[in-house]
């Protein structure tokens, strides 16, 4: 796994790579352009971040695992905050100090739970200590290096972006294509995101179970199976078994023959987890082929 830009990408692909891939995972420019939020709301951020500091009584200015002086609000605090609000589990202050925050802003409570899965993953994700060891500041942007894990677990040298706004600083998550999605969705942007990646998902799980069917008749004399025995056989997840992290049901139709199938991925719950059904049945070839057809959360047939 690995973490980039202060995000962490979620070990288990299939947990919304969610906001997990829009949080913890984006490459971003130097070159973001400022984008001006509310005083109101800035204060709100800065409140968070104050809090968070005299909870620490940060009196000498260093944080445990840092190995540079920490400013109060400054680029480098913001960070520090930001996984500490993760590692708590306080997931609305967290984005709050990031340019993901009109995604939540309206959320309420109750609709920030729809993605507790998702936030959870991610929280495990977060060392107890971050170790901060820079901070430059160039103007309103920022860029602070930090230790954190990488591939295998290891742990590497990792950069954050960071923007002034206001009196604010505040980490670049998304780029400027995604920040202006984000404007323009509002709310739904999370929603959207979702939907998209899991029906994503939806179909390159079905390009698997192809691939796990070949390899079972291949070593069967040519008979394909049911799920259940591709998942013993570890040729498929047990991701695929619910629809609690993948957002889709999975079937798999075998023909009395055994030389024939269907698999069907399903949104669990239509409009929220998918839109999109998808078919993968085997042509006159013998060749797979994955359609799909927004069928109104049905599953859908030839």
């Amino acid at each position: 796994m690995k973490i980039k830009n202060a995000l962490l990408i979620m070990r288990n692909r299939y947990r919304i790579a969610v906001l997990a891939i829009s949080l913890f995972a984006v490459s971003l420019s130097c070159s973001v352009a400022e984008t001006g939020n509310s005083a109101t709301a800035n204060a709100a951020a800065a409140n968070a971040v104050n809090a968070a500091n005299a909870a620490n009584a940060e009196k000498s200015n260093t944080t445990g695992g840092a190995t540079i002086q920490i400013d109060p609000n400054g680029p480098a605090d913001i960070v520090r905050v930001f996984y500490k609000h993760l590692r708590e589990r306080k997931f609305r202050e967290a984005i709050f100090l990031t340019n993901l925050r009109p995604a939540v802003e309206g959320l309420t409570d109750t609709e920030l739970k729809d993605f507790a899965v998702d936030f959870e993953a991610i929280a495990g994700e977060v060392p107890t200590e971050i170790q901060i060891n820079g901070e430059i500041v160039s103007g309103d942007l920022a860029t602070v290096t930090a230790m954190l894990p990488g591939e295998d677990d290891k742990t590497e040298l990792q950069q954050i972006k960071l923007r002034r706004s206001g009196d604010l600083w505040i980490i670049l998550s998304v780029d400027e294509s995604a920040e202006s999605r984000i404007k323009k969705e509002g709310t739904k942007y999370f929603y959207n995101l979702r939907i998209e990646t899991h029906q994503e998902e939806a179909k390159k799980m079905l390009e698997r179970i192809s691939k796990a069917q070949l390899a079972h008749s291949l070593q069967n004399g040519g008979v394909f199976t049911d799920m259940a025995t591709l998942v013993a056989a570890g040729l498929l997840p047990e991701d695929i078994t619910t629809s609690e992290s993948t957002g889709y049901n999975y079937a798999i139709e075998l023909f009395p023959s055994k030389i024939k199938y269907t698999a069907t991925a399903t949104p669990a719950v239509y409009g929220k987890s998918g839109r999109l059904s998808y078919l993968l049945q085997l042509d006159q070839k013998g060749i797979s082929r994955v359609t799909s057809k927004d069928t109104g959360g049905k599953p859908m047939k030839k």
